[in-house]
Parts: structure tokens; C-alpha cells; sequence
């Protein structure tokens, strides 16, 4: 029947998503505050129009999140819609083949069916409105299986500050049995899968002071400690000759996971050969013991995002520096505490200082890595949804990069999420040409119904 309802309103359904992919909510630039707040009347009227109840446009410090909500039963489960309507800068304007605000649909090699270009196409306008579109299907033919809730944000794009302020104030209202969030990717589209692990973070500036002023090279060099040298070598030091890290305490925490989980993670397809083409290297590197799918998605990592000092200008400059800096994150995996590696981090680099120069460690920024079990009742609704959808079993995955937001759900609300992505990572997401497949969207409202339709038989 969802496949019939689908079919009769197709081009409705994505006229609807071009009228909202047509305003350019970017949430980073205050010259379009007035185009977020459009977006989220608009997500308000759709919701209203598909039978949601109590939808508002909540004021923020920032940009509002829209609520709403439908309590059918109280006795039934409650799932919690996570999205944002809000999109990244399409500059630079000449790289895109078309206007980012006027969406078009074009055949690609990878979506033969079309693709909607436009900024917010997958990331993450296109993947929010499945879920409107599925819960007016499923309140106009009397399907809807669960409650539901749903909060829509317009800072996402920008670190959501004001979201842990909403969630740690409306924590009744916010009351809930799971987190369903469509903001991440899938394998492909033959081959269905479900993120059930995000890596966490800790990023740090780091900065080496040794003489008080850039010194003559050929007058001090050899005599006085050079930061630029010093920062080098201990940076190579964090890693061993296996690679890894040398922190103490710093695997302390870090949860290993079961031959049969990394066995299930391993029936991901992955070509290392082409991988290696596409990034024109040689070898993989990495952590011995684990293959490339391990070292990016159940593995912490340490990497130099960046290092300078000294001169860098045109032609030469015989100096010793001063000072020298390097950014530097960290990638963490579940049981690791941002804070703690942080600290850990920060207590060692300054150990392994030498007396000639003076270290300064300045924090930035963090998030929890998170995972939800492939054997949890929400996961599973997930796993049979998709199941019937594509007709094959998704494989469970463990996403490499970092959503604080879903750890923040499970410390303010004690929520678990499920990662019900449909796009795919070759959709351009914050680039030039960002785009999302027709056949990805109109999949995304067929498989939501059946989440909500298993989650209630299976969350007892």
C-alpha cells in the first residue's frame, strides 16, 4: 500500500521538497536569518497539514527548532524525529552546474532515476522530509503504529549550540523511547546498510615557544632549541613503529569489539585497490592488526590537522623561529571520554617537552562517540525495515567521522539512536553539485513506516 501512495503522489513529493530546498537557510550567515526562519514555517505548515499536533517554531538564542508531535496512545512507544533544516554555504557559486536554490533533477552514472541538485538536497532537507511525508501516510490510512515527536532544528550546520539548552529544559516533553535521525549514508543503493557507531572527538592547539624572538639561523642555529624541530619530533612521537598511540592511558577505555561483531562489520563491500586509486597513494596506513574499515570506524586515531612557524612566504628567510603550532585531533571510540583523553593528551605532550622550550596545550572542541547495539529493539525495527524495503538484510556499520549531537541525546534525555541514513557518500555533501537520488528519497518514505510498524511489536 505505501508503495501505491508513493506512486499516486510522487510528483507532489517532490515539489513539496523543491519549494524547500528553494529557500536558503544557511544558518552561518546572518544575511539569511530571515530565509532559516522560513524554512522552519514551512517545516511547521507541513507538519500541521500532515496531522501532527502542538507544531511550533521554538525561539532560540540562535535559530528556532520546530516541534511537534502526535500521541496517539500512551501506552504505545514514543520515537523522537531528529532533523535540521538549516544548510551549509553554497559558495563557491561558479563550481555549482546550477543555481544551489533552484533544484533540478539530472541522471547520474550512480542514480539512474535522477538526482535532486540543490544545497540541503541530502544534508539534510531531502532526508528530513521523508519523515514528513511518511507520517502523512501513515495518519492518512490510520498506519501510524507508535507516538511520535518530532524536533527539527536550524543550527546543525553551525554546532548546534543552542540544542542541549532546549533538550536539557524540555525534558518531559522530549520524553521518548528512541532517537530516529536520516542524516548519514548507506553503502549504496543495492546495498543497504545502517550506521550503528559514531566515533567521538578531542581537538587541540598546541603551540612551542622557545627563544623570545625569530633568531638568526647561522648565529644561534645548533645552540638554541628550534620549536618548528622540537614540535616535529614530538609529534612522530605519539605514534610507535606499529602505530600506535603512545599516550599513556590512552586505549584505557577504548571498547574492543568481538570476532563476530568485526566479522559482521567486515561484510561491507570495500575495494582496497580502488581506494587506493581514487586517493592516488601507494598503501593503505594505519594501525597494525586492523584493515582499513577497522582503522576508520572501531579504532581511536591521533592526527596533525595542521602545523606552521617560521617564515613560509616567498624565496628565504634564514630564521629560528620562536614558536611553532600544530592542530591536532583525535578520533574516539566508545567507553573513551573526550575530557579524559583530552586531559591525557595535554598532561603527556607537556611531559615530553624538553627543558629548551615551553608548551601550551589549548583545548577546543569534543563529542562522545556513541553505539547502538546491532541486537537493540530499535536497531533491529531498523534492520527489518530495510529488510523489506530493498529486500536484503542492511549491513551494520561504524561511521568514521563524529554527531555530538547524538551523544548529547543519550547524556541530557538517556536516549539510544538509530542512524536511518539513505543518502549516499558520493551525494556531494557540503560541496559544489550537493545532490540526493530520487530513488534514495522516495525509498526513504517507503521504509520509515515500517520502522515504526516493528518498532511497536518489538519494543515491549
Amino acid at each position: 500500500m505505501i508503495k501505491e501512495y508513493i506512486a499516486e503522489n510522487r510528483q507532489r513529493f517532490l515539489d513539496e521538497l523543491f519549494d524547500l530546498l528553494r529557500i536558503p537557510s544557511i544558518s552561518a550567515d546572518g544575511a539569511f536569518k530571515d530565509d532559516v526562519v522560513k524554512a522552519a514555517e514551512f517545516i511547521r505548515e507541513k507538519l500541521l497539514a500532515a496531522g501532527a499536533d502542538k507544531v511550533e517554531v521554538v525561539p532560540t538564542a540562535g535559530h528556532p527548532i520546530v516541534y511537534g508531535e502526535k500521541i496517539i496512545d500512551s501506552s504505545l512507544p514514543t520515537v523522537l524525529v531528529y532533523g535540521h533544516y538549516d544548510v551549509q554555504p553554497a559558495v563557491p557559486l561558479e563550481l555549482w552546474d546550477s543555481p544551489p536554490f533552484e533544484p533540478v533533477i539530472r541522471k547520474t552514472e550512480i542514480h539512474p532515476d535522477g538526482a535532486i541538485f540543490a544545497r540541503g538536497s541530502c544534508d539534510d532537507k531531502g532526508q528530513v522530509y521523508m519523515h514528513v511525508k511518511a507520517f502523512e501516510y501513515m495518519m492518512k490510512t490510520n498506519k501510524l503504529a507508535c507516538n511520535v515527536k518530532f524536533m527539527i532544528e536550524g543550527e546543525e550546520e553551525v554546532g548546534s549550540p543552542n540544542l542541549a539548552t532546549f533538550c536539557i529544559e524540555n525534558k518531559e516533553k522530549l520524553k521518548a523511547d528512541v532517537v530516529l535521525i536520516s542524516d548519514t549514508s548507506m553503502i549504496a543503493n543495492d546495498i543497504p546498510s545502517i550506521d550503528s557507531g559514531l566515533r567521538g572527538l578531542s581537538y587541540v592547539e598546541v603551540e612551542v615557544t622557545g627563544p623570545n624572538r625569530d633568531l638568526h639561523s647561522g648565529v644561534y642555529g645548533g645552540a638554541v632549541a628550534n620549536p618548528i624541530n622540537i614540535l616535529a619530533k614530538m609529534i612522530a612521537s605519539m605514534h610507535d613503529e606499529n602505530n600506535h598511540i603512545t599516550i599513556p592511558g590512552f586505549y584505557d577505555a577504548v571498547q574492543v569489539l568481538s570476532d563476530a561483531e568485526r566479522a559482521e562489520l567486515n561484510k561491507a563491500p570495500f575495494d582496497l585497490e580502488a581506494y587506493k586509486k581514487d586517493l592516488n597513494i601507494d598503501d593503505v596506513w594505519g594501525e597494525k592488526g586492523f584493515n582499513t574499515l577497522e582503522r576508520t570506524g572501531i579504532r581511536p586515531t591521533l592526527d596533525c590537522n595542521g602545523i606552521w612557524g617560521g617564515y613560509t612566504g616567498e624565496g628565504s628567510k634564514t630564521v629560528l623561529p620562536s614558536k611553532a603550532f600544530a592542530k591536532i585531533s583525535m578520533r574516539l571510540v566508545p567507553n573513551q571520554d573526550s575530557h579524559t583523553i583530552t586531559d591525557l593528551f595535554k598532561k603527556h605532550f607537556e611531559s615530553i617537552a624538553p627543558q629548551g622550550v615551553k608548551v601550551e596545550v589549548r583545548p577546543h572542541h569534543g563529542g562522545e562517540p556513541v553505539v547502538t547495539p546491532i541486537d537493540s529493539p530499535a536497531y533491529l525495527a531498523a534492520e527489518k525495515a530495510m529488510e523489506t524495503s530493498f529486500g536484503k538484510k542492511p549491513i551494520p556499520t561504524r561511521g568514521g567521522g563524529s554527531i555530538p549531537i547524538v551523544a548529547l541525546f543519550e547524556k541530557e534525555l538517556g536516549l539510544k539512536s538509530v542512524l536511518f541514513g539513505f543518502g549516499l557518500d558520493s551525494d556531494a555533501l557540503h560541496s559544489p553539485n550537493e545532490h540526493y537520488g530520487v530513488f534514495n528519497y522516495l525509498k526513504g518514505i517507503e521504509t520509515i513506516p515500517y520502522f515504526f510498524e516493528n518498532f511497536a511489536k518489538m519494543h515491549k
